[in-house]
């Protein structure tokens, strides 16, 4: 597709404003592209946390970066609609009293952690800071993430609540996937994750640590096997150095002793930013996990270069 649809204004991204439904539809069906239930190649397009409190200057987990992103990946779909047979968004989605807000942990004086702090096993261990809601569980918690090597545990600033402005995805951004539904005649996924309070859920395979009580508390291998039945699997989404690293990271895993699998990811890496942190370079961690993932088969393309399939 080599022209835009005209309701497409760049210059929105990062905005709020209410998508003209009807006139999105209209041109969805001029569009009169094949069916994708016709597609001989099924490619899926993952398409990770693009919301609007990781996406916009105002939200407040705003990933420097995310605009540019949102841009390249909009004008991705457009060009490429034809090939995209399915498209699924991942939100993350939070309540007030997660383990990685302030509100669940104090001082010694009831001061809750800034965000951004990190708390380690130690620190609780010290009392430096004592979790208000689980405490059994808090303390093993902090514990079984540094015997698992995965990162610490970060205080977050509140974002994404569900329901709020903010877990929604950029409007511009939801125009085109819903353009792409119409025009493809393809139900896009909208697969929530991130609301168990007892766990951090960056990968939208699976949390950091397993809740096993909670039906989202583990693996979801019925994802894994709906990403497997397509030919290609296209990723992108905020952030580079979490919720995008970590699903990648989940999909190797388990992809791991199947070349043909991981040979058919595809990062879009100019569609994806770090996060930003006073004290860890999240970007440099993220490229040296990348390179491994790399060397197992999982390849890496810019947006605007032709598709390698």
């Amino acid at each position: 597709m080599s022209n835009f649809p005209s309701f497409y204004n760049s210059n929105r991204i990062g905005s709020l404003f209410y998508p003209d439904v009807a006139q999105i539809a209209y041109e969805a069906a001029a569009a009169n592209l094949p069916p994708a239930s016709e597609d001989k190649e099924k490619v899926h397009l993952l398409v990770i946390d693009m919301q609007i409190d990781f996406c916009h200057e105002q939200g407040t987990l705003y990933v420097p970066g995310s605009l540019d992103d949102i841009r390249r990946l909009i004008e991705f779909i457009y060009r490429h609609a034809e090939r995209i047979t399915n498209i699924t968004c991942s939100l993350d989605s939070h309540l007030p009293y997660q383990i990685f807000h302030p509100s669940w942990w104090a001082d010694e004086s009831g001061n809750h952690p800034a965000p951004f702090t990190i708390i380690t096993h130690d620190d609780v261990k010290a009392g430096k800071w004592r979790p208000l809601v689980a405490p059994t569980w808090s303390v093993s918690y902090v514990k079984k993430l540094e015997e698992g090597a995965k990162k610490a545990l970060v205080i977050w600033p509140y974002h994404v609540p569900i329901g709020g402005i903010g877990n929604a995805l950029d409007p511009e951004l939801w125009s085109a996937v819903f353009w792409h539904a119409i025009a493809r005649k393809s139900q896009p996924t909208w697969w929530t994750k991130g609301s168990i309070p007892l766990t951090e859920h960056y990968s939208i395979i699976q949390p950091e640590i397993p809740v096993l009580d909670h039906p989202q508390g583990g693996k979801s291998k019925s994802f894994l096997d709906t990403l497997e039945s397509h030919d290609a699997i296209l990723v992108a989404g905020e952030a580079e150095s979490h919720c995008v690293l970590e699903t990648v990271e989940d999909m190797v895993e388990e992809f791991g002793n199947r070349p043909d699998v991981l040979e058919r990811i595809y990062i879009l890496r100019d569609c994806t930013s770090p996060v930003r942190h006073p004290d860890v370079d999240f970007h440099a961690l993220a490229m040296q996990q990348f390179a491994k993932y790399e060397q197992q088969g999982v390849k890496f393309i810019n947006s605007t270069d032709p598709l390698p399939f």
